[in-house]
């Protein structure tokens, strides 16, 4: 009789590792589920930080546009516009 106490113990292990190996299965797989949202969402975020980048500089104003070196200096170009020449001349002899 001492073979059906062993029988006892053997099923009664086999069911905990059953119940155990099913709950760690989905303790991972949300894990894992979780990990791709988190992915997705900070994709996602970095695509629209980079649209409002181009978004502004493709709507700044013209003078927000002019950054330096820009600045048109032929005075025979439709767009030349004396106030800024005349500024980065004085920024560039002090």
């Amino acid at each position: 009789m001492a073979s059906t106490g062993v029988n006892v113990l053997r099923y009664s292990a086999l069911g905990a590792g059953i119940f155990y190996g099913l709950y760690h299965q989905a303790k991972l797989s949300t894990a894992a589920k979780l990990s791709a949202i988190n992915r997705e969402y900070e994709h996602k975020q970095e695509l629209i930080e980079k649209a409002k980048v181009e978004y502004s500089k493709k709507n700044a104003p013209p003078s927000a546009k002019k950054e330096g070196g820009d600045v048109i200096s032929d005075p025979n170009d439709s767009r030349f516009d004396l106030e800024a020449y005349l500024k980065t001349l004085s920024k560039e002899n002090p």
